[in-house]
């Protein structure tokens, strides 16, 4: 018998991708939501998967996804291991570690845009001034990897989170027996501690990996997808960022004021 919570999390999750999928066979405008909706079968795909930047936007998506999995769960791990030993300071240094978590996409991204990656005002381009060096135009040189550094700076309190809790769980004794008989440091890492963060890494990939497939402010507010197709996502081929207005928008006419 299935409860009534699972009932409830089912309706949650099946009637918005129902719905969503029932809408993308429409002639939908959100703009004139009462003008008619007329079922066009599978032409919004077909216009999605033809646009010049889809290939480029599909590339961008795996590339972004994989560097930000690599850099949160490596480093991650590698904070996990540091905040797990005893310092001074080190309920600071947690809540420190783990604040850009709860910083908004949208101010993050405007933050490291105009703050710290600006080539003329940013703090970046102030430090390569000062050491005689050209500043560095990070959306326009290397947009890509400006998306990837700022949405993992965002990501990596949570890799840590979770990789702290699961390696706070581990019995030091078992670590303290394989010491004395004489484990070294990367033995004690490899065969006792990384299979023991083993789930824990595996959940860190998995719920990342859903979100960040859909990142959208963070591009939105920093290079709006270019520039040319350099950062485009799929929300960019969806809005016709790169091909104009599709075919079946053009005869709509304007908004009803």
């Amino acid at each position: 018998m299935i409860s009534p919570a699972v009932l409830l999390l089912l309706g949650w999750m099946l009637i918005p991708l129902s719905m969503t999928l029932y809408f993308s066979f429409l002639r939908y405008n959100l703009l004139q939501p009462g003008s008619g909706n007329p079922f066009v079968g599978w032409e919004n795909y077909y216009w999605f998967v033809t646009d010049p930047s889809f290939k480029a936007a599909l590339f961008n998506t795996l590339i972004l996804v994989g560097g930000v999995l690599l850099i949160t769960t490596l480093g991650g791990i590698g904070f996990a291991l540091l905040l797990d030993r005893p310092m001074f300071g080190q309920g600071v240094i947690r809540i420190m570690v783990i604040a850009p978590f709860f910083v908004m996409p949208t101010v993050s991204g405007l933050v490291w845009k105009n703050m710290f990656m600006n080539p003329v005002n940013g703090i970046f381009g102030h430090l390569a001034s000062a050491i005689g060096m050209q500043p560095v135009d990070f959306f326009g040189q290397i947009p890509l990897a400006s998306i990837i550094f700022i949405v993992s700076w965002m990501w990596l309190p949570f890799a840590t989170l979770i990789l702290l809790t699961a390696l706070q769980s581990l019995d030091q004794e078992q670590i303290e027996a394989a010491e004395m008989d004489g484990a070294n440091w990367l033995n004690r890492f490899w065969f006792m501690v990384l299979p023991h963060m083993a789930r824990a890494i595996t959940v860190v990939i998995l719920i990342q990996t859903i979100f960040l497939l859909s990142v959208f402010a963070e591009i939105l507010v920093t290079t709006n997808g270019g520039p040319g197709t350099a950062t485009s996502r799929s929300w960019n081929c969806a809005c016709g960022g790169h091909r104009g207005t599709p075919p079946h928008e053009e005869t709509l006419g304007p908004a009803p004021e």
